[in-house]
């Protein structure tokens, strides 16, 4: 069948008003009914015309629908002259450059409140370790690339000195049943309940990505993310998962939505820039207001995408589990790329958490350290100042280019034998030496969590590189 063939005057003659709105018909009809006869695409369109408010929640026809009715403004915008209120915590620790872009941020329109945790580093758009509160608006690049890039850990009755004393079995099954990397896969995939939900049908964007995430399921990506098999000491009597005071094995994850996650930011990045332009550094803080259809499609697809990626935690757990022959006596997990409706002041606002830690009051999560230093079990003490939050891990010190031209194979693997650790991949980038020190870190959020118990890597496995 010949592609499909629409222009202007086709719309304008069934009663479209001249404008935007014909632009977006034609590109939405063309994505995805190029092959359908246009007898047929242009009835389609007389429809949403007739009654544009039916098809306001259609992933395909609800930006036509919105025009119809509503149409969204674009108007570069401009950045206020003050910013709103906000919490640096150890703030002589952190880069210039990263302040830098939190200011940036607290000066938008929509912005409400900001804080700085004490891992924080430089990144696009917010800076790792930002945490920003707004006005009905989410921005991609708050949430981050990674969408839903999360911890968790299990805990096992296993005494640490059977890892010790049975290394090369553990080693085994992290090669075994753990993939990373843009091109690993599981060659056995099951099925997950994930893939029922709607907005895998809803949404165009989405829908297109189906397969790959079929695919890479129970995956994880490359740079920092990692599978950990270490020991798990807990310290604090009253835990909410019920874990005696003692020392355990623990498998711990990091990692998130993989290209699911990727393409939805890129995808949405793109419509935000267009639609609130900003000029200079804070381009990449664009934003998409949650009453449009844009907002609203990417609010779907980014809590999505978080679910996505526990449930490739989930699977990576369930695996080794299978592996251990045991079940987990607990496991704790949070997410550290996503953004959440919470009360800010008895006002809700969008919280966007790019590489910081849930940790409202009684909050359970992860802080990981490195590849050799202990992470941290904590609590959240619910601090209003740092908007609820805390350090997702101990936070870069070097770049991963600084990295990979300051350190060299030969020390990294001098501080791995110093602290018991076998590596399996990694890369420069990733060496211990090029995070901060993770007590002092914690050392500078004692009002934000407490420490629950301790995860102490024993053998780590990463991507390639």
């Amino acid at each position: 069948m010949a592609k499909l063939k629409l222009r202007g005057k086709d719309l304008i003659a069934i009663g479209y008003p001249q404008g935007k709105v014909i632009s977006i018909a034609i590109n939405s009809m063309l994505s995805h009914y190029k092959r359908e006869r246009k007898d047929k695409v242009i009835q389609r369109l007389k429809t949403v015309l007739k009654n544009p408010e039916k098809y306001i929640n259609d992933g395909i026809m609800g930006k036509i629908a919105e025009e119809l009715i509503q149409p969204v403004k674009i108007e570069a915008q401009k950045l206020n002259n003050t910013r709103v209120p906000f919490t640096i915590f150890g703030e002589n620790e952190i880069q210039e450059s990263a302040k830098h872009q939190l200011f940036t941020a607290l000066k938008l329109p929509i912005a409400k409140a900001g804080a700085l945790m004490p891992d924080a580093h430089h990144g696009y758009g917010l800076p790792i370790g930002g945490v920003l509160a707004a006005d009905n608006a989410v921005i991609p690049f708050g949430v981050g690339v990674d969408i839903g890039c999360r911890m968790c850990l299990s805990i096992y009755d296993i005494a640490p000195s059977y890892l010790a004393g049975s290394k090369d079995k553990y080693v085994q099954m992290l090669q075994d049943h753990t993939k990373f990397g843009g091109y690993e896969v599981h060659k056995q995939q099951v099925d997950n309940p994930i893939f029922e939900r709607d907005e895998f049908s809803m949404i165009p964007t989405v829908k297109k990505l189906k397969d790959k995430a079929f695919k890479q399921l129970g995956s994880s990506g490359g740079g920092n993310h990692f599978v950990e098999f270490g020991f798990v000491d807990i310290q604090d009597e009253q835990n909410e998962f019920n874990v005696p005071v003692g020392q355990y094995v623990g498998v711990l994850s990091h990692s998130g939505s993989r290209g699911l996650g990727a393409n939805i930011a890129k995808h949405y990045t793109k419509l935000a820039m267009k639609q609130t332009p900003l000029s200079g550094e804070a381009k990449h803080l664009a934003w998409l207001d949650l009453n449009t259809h844009d907002g609203q499609e990417y609010w779907l697809a980014m809590n999505l995408a978080g679910d996505y990626a526990s449930a490739c935690h989930h699977d990576i757990h369930r695996r080794l589990a299978k592996a251990l022959g045991k079940r987990p006596l607990a496991v704790v997990e949070n997410h550290h790329n996503f953004a959440w409706k919470e009360q800010v002041n008895g006002e809700e606002l969008v919280v966007h958490r790019k590489g910081a830690t849930p940790a409202q009051k009684g909050v359970l999560g992860i802080i990981p350290g490195s590849m050799t230093a202990s992470g941290f079990i904590v609590r959240g003490k619910g601090f209003e100042a740092s908007l609820n939050s805390a350090s997702h891990g101990a936070g870069r010190q070097l770049s991963r280019r600084k990295a990979k031209e300051q350190i060299t194979n030969s020390e990294i693997k001098k501080v791995l034998q110093d602290y018991g650790v076998t590596l399996i991949g990694g890369g420069r980038d990733e060496a211990p030496m090029a995070y901060k020190d993770i007590n002092k870190v914690m050392g500078n959020q004692t009002e934000l969590v407490e420490v629950v118990g301790t995860f102490t890597p024993k053998i780590v496995r990463m991507d390639n590189n």
